[in-house]
């Protein structure tokens, strides 16, 4: 008996954010879209047969979109998110850098100083002197 590909899985909603650029006003904004994260079980279901174990063996954990649209947070349009990336395997998606360590290795390889970390310029002096009260 085959068995459906639900019986394989346990499903969980999720939310993640994304950025995509509005193709009316060009302007790029993250995103709240939700997705669903399939997990494979622990155990093969009972009354698989022998196709079943084999596709279970190669079954893997992968994340799908389910909004395929989102409405400018600027001008209030309706857009369609690119299809791309409907479905994202999760061990893959585990393995990405984040922006900064890949701006920091970029910069490591290209030869470039780190750049200083930005700290709080100085007031000018009329917000550091003392108060003279008030007239």
């Amino acid at each position: 008996m085959a068995l459906d590909e639900r019986d394989h899985f346990t499903e969980r909603p999720e939310t993640r954010p994304g950025r995509y650029p509005c193709p009316r006003c060009r302007r790029t904004s993250e995103y709240s879209i939700r997705w669903v994260r399939r997990s494979k079980k622990e155990r093969l279901p009972a009354g698989a047969d022998e196709g079943d174990r084999a596709k279970f063996a190669k079954l893997r954990d992968y994340l799908l979109r389910l909004d395929d649209e989102v409405t400018c947070k600027t001008c209030g349009k309706k857009f369609e998110i690119p299809s791309q990336h409907s479905l994202m395997f999760v061990d893959q998606l585990a393995g990405l850098p984040n922006e900064e360590e890949l701006e920091r290795e970029i910069n490591l390889a290209s030869g470039e100083p780190e750049p200083a970390p930005a700290g709080n310029p100085a007031l000018p002096a009329r917000f550091t002197r003392k108060s003279s009260g008030w007239k």
